[in-house]
C-alpha cells in the first residue's frame, strides 16, 4: 500500500520555526511540524509533503528559512515540499481546495489558531481525509461533539504532547496508584515575546487558557480518566502587559478554579491551573510544573529544569529541553526521533498507516486522545472562558446515562457555588 501525503495547514512557529516578525527566537527556530515530517518522509513512512497557508507572500522567505535552519540535516527533502497559495496571492480559504486535493485516506495536520479547528477539521473528515490537531481540538463542546460525528470513519488525534513527556507520563502511572485526588496546581509560561508571533488572535480569537492551560487540564483529565469528573469553574485573570503591548484587551494570566469529584467514593478535590504568556525572559522558553495531592501520596513536577543547563556567548545561559525536541545532529543525520515533540507526529502517522492497512480506525490504539476522549478537557476550557465573560461560577453538566460525559453548563453565583 503506498503511503499517505501529508498536508499541513499553517505555515506558523511550531510548523516552521517562521513568524510574521522572522525567524522564531523561541526554543522552535527551527520548527517542530516540518521538520518531524521531512524526518519521516526520509524514513520513507510518507510520501508528499504540501504546505497550506492564508498569505503565499510568505512562501519565498520561509523556504530561505527552511533551507537554512534545515541544512545541516542530510537526506531531508524540503525543495520538494509543495506551497498552495501561490506566492503572489492571499486566500483566507486555501484550505478548503487543498484538502481537497488530498485522497481519501491521507492526512492532514491542522496548525492554525484555534478558532478555525473545528470547520477545518470536520471538512476533513468529510473527505476521508486523517487530521492531526494542535492542541486544544476546539473552543467549545458544541464543535467537539460535531468533530465526533464527523469523525466516525477516520482518525482525529489531538497533539497533547505532554503525555508523551517521560515524566508526565511516568506522573501520570504514578498518580493513579495514590487513590482518592485532593489538591492539583499547575503553572505554565512562555515570555512576552510571543505575544508578537501571535499578535494576529491573541486576546481576540483565542486566550492563554486555551493555549498552554489546555496542557495540564488535559494531562489531569487523563489523570482522572474513568475515575473522577470536573463539576464547575471558577476563572480569573491578570491585565495590562498585554494590553499595552497589542493595543487592545486580553488576558496576560488566566487561572481557572476547577471542582472536582472523585468516582465513586464522592469525595471532592480542586484543581488550580495557571496559565500566562507576559512572563520575562528566563532560561527557558516555557515554564511547566505543578504539584498534585492524592489521599496515598504526593507528586511534584519542574519540567521547566532537568539539571541541564548551557551557556554559550551567542545566547547566553539557558535551561534546554531535548526530550521535547532534539536538534542535535550526528554524522550529518537528525537525531530527535524520540523526542516527545517529535513523537507526537509519527504516533499519529503510525496510526494512519495502521488504518489504511486494515481499513478501520475501530481498536487503533494510540497515546493521543480522539475527540470523545478530550470532552472533559474542552469541557473545562470552555467554563472557564465563560466564567471570565460572565463573571461567575460555571457548572458542568453531564449526560445522566454516562457520568463522564460532559453535555452543556449551567451558571452559578459565588455563593451557590460554594453552596452546591
Amino acid at each position: 500500500m503506498t503511503t499517505p501525503d501529508v498536508l499541513v495547514i499553517g505555515a506558523g512557529e511550531y510548523v516552521t520555526g517562521w513568524t510574521a516578525s522572522g525567524a522564531s527566537r523561541s526554543d522552535k527556530r527551527a520548527g517542530v511540524a516540518l521538520l518531524s515530517l521531512l524526518d519521516l518522509q526520509r524514513r520513507g513512512k510518507i510520501g508528499k509533503i504540501r504546505l497550506c497557508c492564508r498569505d503565499g507572500r510568505r512562501y519565498p522567505a520561509i523556504r530561505t528559512h527552511i533551507a537554512e535552519s534545515l541544512s545541516r540535516y542530510a537526506g531531508l527533502r524540503p525543495s520538494d515540499i509543495e506551497t498552495s497559495p501561490g506566492d503572489d496571492e492571499v486566500d483566507e480559504q486555501s484550505w478548503e481546495s487543498a484538502l481537497e486535493a488530498l485522497r481519501p485516506g491521507d492526512a492532514a495536520i491542522v496548525a492554525v489558531p484555534d478558532h478555525l479547528h473545528a470547520q477545518i477539521t470536520i471538512r476533513a473528515a468529510r473527505l476521508g481525509i486523517h487530521a492531526f490537531v494542535l492542541k486544544p481540538l476546539v473552543q467549545t463542546l458544541e464543535e467537539n461533539f460535531a468533530i465526533c460525528d464527523a469523525a466516525r470513519n477516520v482518525l482525529v488525534l489531538t497533539d497533547m504532547h505532554k503525555r508523551l513527556d517521560p515524566i508526565y507520563a511516568d506522573a501520570r502511572d504514578r498518580a493513579r496508584r495514590l487513590g482518592d485526588f485532593g489538591y492539583y496546581a499547575s503553572y505554565m509560561s512562555q515570555p512576552r515575546r510571543q505575544l508578537e508571533t501571535f499578535s494576529a488572535w491573541a486576546g481576540v480569537h483565542s486566550d492563554i487558557s486555551y493555549y498552554l492551560n489546555a496542557h495540564h487540564v488535559d494531562w489531569h483529565v487523563w489523570t482522572m480518566e474513568g475515575r473522577g469528573r470536573p463539576l464547575r469553574v471558577t476563572a480569573s485573570k491578570a491585565t495590562g502587559v498585554g494590553e499595552a503591548l497589542l493595543g487592545r484587551s486580553l488576558e496576560d494570566t488566566i487561572t481557572l478554579l476547577v471542582d472536582w469529584a472523585n468516582i465513586p467514593s464522592g469525595a471532592q478535590g480542586t484543581a488550580v491551573y495557571a496559565a500566562s504568556w507576559v512572563a520575562p525572559p528566563s532560561d527557558v522558553h516555557s515554564q511547566q510544573r505543578f504539584f498534585g495531592l492524592w489521599s496515598d501520596g504526593e507528586i511534584r513536577v519542574d519540567q521547566a529544569h532537568r539539571g541541564y543547563s548551557v551557556a554559550t556567548l551567542a545566547d547566553g545561559y539557558s535551561s534546554p529541553n531535548p526530550l521535547f525536541m532534539r536538534y542535535s545532529s550526528s554524522d550529518g543525520g537528525f537525531d530527535g526521533q524520540e523526542s516527545y515533540g517529535y513523537r507526537s507526529i509519527a504516533e499519529f502517522i503510525e496510526a494512519v498507516a495502521r488504518a489504511r492497512a486494515c481499513g478501520s480506525v475501530e481498536a487503533i490504539p494510540s497515546t493521543l486522545p480522539p475527540p470523545e476522549r478530550q470532552l472533559q478537557t474542552t469541557a473545562i476550557l470552555e467554563a472557564g472562558r465563560r466564567s471570565l465573560d460572565l463573571q461567575s461560577t460555571v457548572s458542568i453538566e453531564y449526560d445522566a446515562k454516562d457520568q463522564f460525559r460532559p453535555i452543556g453548563f449551567g451558571v452559578l453565583d459565588r455563593k451557590r457555588a460554594l453552596d452546591s
